[in-house]
């Protein structure tokens, strides 16, 4: 499989040599603008790159009929624009917050957690990450993914980062060296605490996470999420 990579930082080498190692080839490295190269050269795009860069980089694959993968946070609020242009153009698209296949079965227990504890409503909840003092958005992408699956699945009406409201999700972000991402849930009582937690060793769940569900996605279209490559 031949891949564009959109960014070149740190998870942009992380990818490339793990993808080199499953056989795969990167045709391109790309720190500029997308729109001057020939996306059709590739099999499928991964997008880790700015949050600035990320919605015209998916735009770009989509108009140039590459299927994308990106793990970009920070530009959600153009998300739903690009699930309509990736439809208009027949697209692929993937995004996660957190593409590590630990995480993703993170995302299921605390769905399922959610569930569990919406009748006990003598204990409060709160989330809390951790990361490398690189990244850019806070709270991270995931954190806010584990939020939103908690008000899905709970009574409480949103989330805010540090102080939140009678209602609302408390979301501290720490940022810390040399952090690849450490995500904790926590549930408190007067009598007791539940916790669960995903702390990352390294980047490299991420990127193995990005190239699996490139492999999956290549020669597919529609808009998928990493529970569709997963379960």
């Amino acid at each position: 499989m031949k891949i564009a990579l959109l960014g070149y930082g740190r998870m942009g080498k992380t990818i490339e040599r793990l993808a080199t190692e499953r056989g795969h080839e990167i045709v391109f490295k790309i720190k500029d603008d997308v729109a001057n190269y020939d996306l059709s050269k590739a099999d499928v795009a991964i997008d880790f790159s700015v949050p600035d860069a990320a919605f015209h980089n998916i735009t770009t694959c989509f108009e140039q009929q590459v299927p994308v993968i990106s793990g970009t946070t920070g530009w959600l609020e153009k998300y739903d624009e690009a699930v309509e242009i990736c439809k208009e153009k027949n697209g692929a698209f993937i995004y996660a917050s957190n593409f590590s296949l630990g995480v993703n079965l993170f995302f299921e227990l605390n769905r399922k957690l959610a569930e569990m504890m919406r009748p006990f409503k003598d204990y409060s909840v709160s989330i809390e990450e951790i990361h490398h003092t690189q990244k850019l958005d806070a709270p991270s992408g995931t954190a806010i993914s584990l939020a939103e699956q908690i008000i899905e699945n709970s009574d409480k009406k949103g989330w805010k980062l540090d102080h939140a409201a009678e209602g609302e999700i408390p979301v501290r972000a720490k940022r810390i060296e040399n952090v690849p991402g450490t995500h904790m849930v926590s549930y408190d009582s007067k009598i007791d605490s539940i916790n669960i937690e995903h702390i990352a060793h390294s980047r490299e769940g991420f990127a193995l996470g990005a190239i699996v569900a490139a492999e999956w996605i290549r020669d597919k279209t529609g808009v998928f999420t990493m529970k569709d490559v997963l379960f």
